[in-house]
């Protein structure tokens, strides 16, 4: 069987490694925090993931076992954002003076999002909210939200693409509430699973047919 190569750089819920795998991919995911006690080990690397975007392809997992794949076909990329966010601006600017150590720390999140969006492989997503304008990251490609999939909760969330479609949503929940205010801002980073299944099957299925992979072989 030939599958894609799937790299799920700064994700340690595993919720789109997850949602690969059970296309038969070979999704790893990788954050400097562990796997979830729901996780897998055995798909999870920990650790910077810095390396892998550079297209590095030998890794041990949680689980201590070694892998060398050829290639990564597809990464996409959770960057962390808080700093770079729209929300931050309230931290930024501090009786009309900006914190320089926020800007700092921008500047940083700036440049790691950029390393993201260059990642070596041929097809490349990354994820994150409306940023900041100062913090001056190119125009998204699109955003999705989860209400679109059947979420009863609204999050608009935007991507940055490389060789990849949009996101096509299915089930809009016409009840859905804002994510942030409903949860309390609870584990608002995490991807939802259907989300997680709707990239999965729709860029998993894109990719195959760019590079005339047929995992059902």
């Amino acid at each position: 069987m030939r599958h894609l190569n799937v790299l799920i750089a700064c994700e340690e819920s595993q919720a789109e490694c997850k949602a690969f795998r059970e296309l038969g991919h070979n999704a790893y995911s990788c954050d400097i925090q562990s796997c979830r006690k729901s996780g897998n080990p055995a798909w999870h690397i920990k650790g910077d993931v810095t390396p892998y975007l550079g297209g590095r392809t030998q890794f041990y997992t949680q689980d201590g076992r070694h892998h060398h794949l050829s290639r990564w076909h597809l990464i996409i990329a959770h960057p962390p954002c808080t700093y770079l966010c729209k929300v931050s601006a309230v931290h930024l600017v501090q009786d009309g003076k900006i914190n320089e150590e926020r800007m700092a720390k921008l500047r940083e999140g700036r440049a790691f999002f950029y390393r993201c969006l260059e990642a070596n492989a041929p097809y490349v997503a990354v994820e994150n909210p409306l940023p900041l304008r100062i913090a001056q990251l190119p125009p998204p490609s699109c955003y999705i939200d989860p209400s679109w999939f059947g979420v009863k909760y609204t999050k608009k969330t935007l991507y940055w693409l490389r060789n990849l479609p949009p996101i096509m949503g299915g089930a809009v929940n016409p009840d859905a509430k804002c994510y942030v205010t409903a949860s309390r801002g609870k584990y608002r980073s995490r991807t939802f699973p259907q989300v997680a299944a709707a990239l999965a099957q729709q860029w998993g299925e894109y990719v195959c047919k760019e590079l005339n992979i047929n995992p059902k072989k």
